[in-house]
């Protein structure tokens, strides 16, 4: 992972493993009834899967899931809690959610929670999309959280909150103060699902969180690229 922006993440992300993951303990209720819809046979990809609060509840449920991401710190916080667990249907990597280091077609479904939005630049972020598509089985379905693009305009103290955050220097809301200029409308996540070969099955706008919940699904598309 030589990337620059890879780089930038990773450093980011592990200067605030600690603190993230002592504010990010309970796991988001969408995403747990999305769990619950898979088969117990089903092998799941947590892409960016953070400090697990949702790859533990889902290799409780399903045959396998592989943990990706880009920070070691988390990835160490995810390990311990897989070991408290006795979990043993969990494979961990170490790597961007740009370029998955898996096979084509190797997993049923695929978690992408609080991912997108901080991925910098737009061609990285429909790579990573076509990734996705490119690792799921036909038929392979995708929950996606996306950040609402109002979070911008939220305002703490008079104060534009991604501005906020940045004044504050608060580790565990770092990341948001650069989230935010990456925050969507709905109209362009389905764009980018639809054009990174995703039919959408279900959406909903949660306005306690500022964030969309997508379901899509893999279509099958002759000849589609994924470069």
């Amino acid at each position: 992972m030589t990337n620059i922006y890879t780089k930038i993440s990773e450093d980011t992300w592990n200067a605030i493993a600690k603190s993230f993951d002592s504010t990010r303990r309970q796991p988001w209720k969408e995403c747990i009834d999305f769990i619950n819809t898979l088969s117990k046979t089903s092998t799941v990809a947590d892409i960016g899967s953070g400090n697990g609060r949702h790859l533990i509840p889902c290799a409780k449920h399903c045959k396998k899931v592989i943990g990706i991401d880009v920070s070691k710190e988390l990835l160490e916080i995810v390990k311990k809690k897989v070991c408290k667990n006795k979990l043993s249907n969990v494979e961990l990597i170490h790597s961007d959610a740009v370029n998955i280091p898996l096979r084509n077609y190797c997993v049923e479904a695929v978690l992408y929670i609080a991912t997108l939005h901080n991925i910098s630049e737009r061609y990285r972020r429909t790579k990573s999309l076509k990734e996705i598509n490119r690792i799921l089985k036909p038929g392979g379905k995708l929950v996606l959280e996306a950040l609402n693009n109002k979070f911008s305009e939220l305002k703490l103290f008079g104060i534009k909150i991604h501005m906020f955050f940045k004044l504050a220097g608060l580790d565990v809301i770092r990341y948001h103060s650069e989230a935010y200029k990456t925050a969507y409308t709905i109209q362009q996540v389905e764009h980018l699902l639809t054009n990174s070969g995703f039919k959408i099955t279900h959406k909903e706008f949660s306005k306690k969180d500022w964030k969309f919940i997508l379901v899509s699904e893999k279509k099958l598309i002759k000849n589609f690229k994924y470069s």
